[in-house]
């Protein structure tokens, strides 16, 4: 086990999570949807920004799930995994520092600098899985997998450690003060996102194909891929099914990722008290990422899934009459116990559905709906809070996500 995890391409491919995790807790979870409500929407109605930050939320991951299947095809016909990561990780990089420079009350340019940031994001995760098969052979993928989550828990918390102090402490870091601190945690994001790339792009060699295409020429094979991949999945009825559950019940689960902040504050909760709940969620599920992959040996992937589903839906209804920060802290509790599981049971359960042999082709679906699966749910947090008026009603939306995932996930579990 310790041989796996401690040669080098394995060490830089799992620091990849560890490098963009920084975008995913400080940013995403963080300081952006605080910064968002209270600076770039200076003035605006709770339900107003909400519904701001839902839709630009939605918007950077369109764009990346519907290029998703395309890039990834191109990139296997190319021979270009390692480059395009870094080409879409210095995208992402170069727009989060960008969010530094952005002034108070401009909400439409944090928006588009920041969904830009999140195609970046989402484009390098895309060529890191894939680079997966590069640097762990079949028998190793879920302790090499679990090993990079574990890595992102562990650095993306660390990182969101220190600028929580600096924003806390502002004057001992030498800052004027908290506004100051949150934009040069901004700057520190994208210089540790592209430091701790490097170790990937140094000690991670992808297996290229036995005659690498020119970019346009990857282009039109990778699109005859996916129209052949397309046909081939509709074939499989239980995988139809698990996908489409997939896309449901992790869209629950990222809108939470990205709505969580913004909703304690819209309660009135302090920003201080929201952003330690973060740091509770990534160091409960550093062991617990690990404990869940046990889980799922016991009880089997699918039987665990429904457990984190089932644990989320609880969390989203007990959000609904959420009055005191404690409350908050247990919630954050919670789901640092099953976010890193329900993303680990879910890969290894729709391995069992593929079908032998196409492996690579499948994934890529799996990947695509990963995408998408960041789409639904904050634009409906967003709208649902807009025609309400409550952000509370807004939250409990995603009930409908987990809810509808779990019947779907039944449905695949018959057809198998």
């Amino acid at each position: 086990m310790k041989r796996a995890l401690l040669r080098r391409p394995v060490i830089g491919w799992a620091f990849y999570d560890w490098a963009n995790s920084a975008f995913a807790t400080t940013v995403m979870a963080g300081f952006f949807p605080v910064f968002f409500k209270q600076f770039w929407s200076a003035g605006a109605e709770a339900s107003v920004s909400t519904f701001r930050l839902g839709v630009l939320s939605g918007l950077g991951s369109l764009v990346i799930a519907l290029a998703a299947p395309l890039l990834g095809a191109m990139a296997d016909r190319g021979g270009a995994r390692v480059r395009l990561l870094v080409f879409f990780t210095l995208i992402g990089a170069a727009a989060t520092a960008g969010l530094y420079f952005i002034g108070e009350g401009d909400w439409v340019g944090a928006a588009l600098v920041y969904s830009l940031a999140g195609i970046g994001f989402w484009g390098g995760v895309i060529f890191n899985d894939a680079l997966l098969v590069d640097v762990a052979d079949p028998p190793q993928y879920d302790l090499v997998s679990a090993f990079g989550y574990s890595l992102g828990y562990a650095g993306g918390g660390l990182l969101l450690l220190l600028n929580v102090a600096m924003v806390t402490k502002p004057s001992a870091f030498g800052l004027a003060d908290a506004s100051q601190a949150v934009r040069v945690s901004f700057l520190m994001v994208a210089g540790w996102w592209v430091l701790f790339t490097v170790p990937c792009l140094l000690w991670v060699r992808e297996e290229k194909p036995a005659r690498p295409l020119a970019p346009g020429a990857a282009a039109r094979a990778g699109w005859r891929e996916l129209r052949a991949t397309i046909a081939e999945v509709r074939r499989y009825r239980p995988l139809v099914w698990f996908l489409l559950a997939y896309w449901l019940y992790i869209d629950g689960v990222n809108t939470i990722i990205k709505m969580a902040v913004d909703f304690g504050l819209s309660l009135g909760f302090p920003q201080q008290s929201l952003i330690a709940a973060l740091l509770i969620v990534q160091f409960v599920g550093f062991p617990a990422a690990l404990a869940f992959g046990w889980l799922g040996k016991r009880i089997g992937a699918r039987n665990g899934i429904f457990v984190a589903i089932a644990v989320y839906a609880a969390a989203t209804v007990a959000a609904y009459g959420m009055n005191e920060i404690r409350h908050f802290y247990v919630l954050a509790a919670t789901i640092g116990l099953v976010q890193g599981g329900i993303q680990s049971l879910s890969r290894s359960y729709y391995a069992s559905l593929v079908p032998e042999g196409k492996q690579g082709e499948f994934f890529g679906f799996y990947n695509m709906m990963g995408k998408f699966a960041a789409v639904l749910g904050p634009t409906m947090v967003g709208v649902t809070a807009l025609l309400t008026g409550d952000t509370r009603i807004g939250m409990l939306s995603i009930l409908v996500l987990f809810v509808g995932g779990a019947l779907l996930l039944t449905r695949a579990g018959r057809a198998n």
